[in-house]
C-alpha cells in the first residue's frame, strides 16, 4: 500500500463529520463537519478539506446493524463513498463503523462534558476519527 494520508468520513443525514490521519503518526484527529442539504453534502467544504489536506485515500464509515446487516443508511453512505471517488479519483475504503456514535459519546462525557442534543456535529467529528483511527489501527501498512 503506497496510501499514507487519509480522510475519514462519518457519514449522516445531518451532518458529515471529518478526520485527517496518516500512516506517519498512526493517528486520527477529527477536522469538523460538513452539513448535508436535501441536494447533498455541501461539496465545496469538502473541497476546502480535500485541497487542504491532499489525501492519498479516503476512508467512509459503513453504518451496519450489529448482526452486519445492512441499516436504512448503508446504501446512501455507500452511494456517498462513489460520489468520493468520482469526485476525487481516490482509494476509498468503507469502513464498518459499527458503535463510533457511542465511542464518542463516551469520549466526550468522560473529558466532562454531558452531551446534549446541540453535540450532535462534535459527536459526528468524533465519530470521524474514531472511524479513521480503525482503519489505521487495522491497516498499519508500510510508510515510503
Amino acid at each position: 500500500m503506497s496510501e499514507n494520508s487519509f480522510i475519514g468520513f462519518d457519514y449522516g443525514s445531518q451532518f458529515i463529520g471529518i478526520a485527517v490521519g496518516s500512516r506517519f503518526s498512526g493517528l486520527a484527529e477529527g477536522l469538523g463537519t460538513v452539513p448535508m442539504h436535501p441536494s447533498g453534502p455541501d461539496w465545496q467544504q469538502i473541497d476546502r478539506y480535500m485541497n487542504e489536506w491532499r489525501p492519498d485515500a479516503l476512508v467512509v464509515g459503513l453504518p451496519l446493524n450489529m448482526d452486519g446487516t445492512d441499516t436504512g443508511t448503508t446504501p446512501a453512505a455507500r452511494q456517498f463513498g462513489e460520489a468520493l471517488q468520482d469526485r476525487y479519483n481516490l482509494p476509498i475504503y468503507m469502513v464498518d463503523e459499527r458503535l463510533s456514535t457511542r465511542a464518542a459519546r463516551h469520549t466526550l462525557e468522560t473529558s466532562g462534558k454531558k452531551t446534549r442534543r446541540g453535540d450532535k456535529p462534535k459527536l459526528d467529528k468524533l465519530a470521524a476519527q474514531t472511524i479513521l483511527q480503525s482503519y489505521l489501527n487495522d491497516n498499519p501498512g508500510q510508510t515510503t
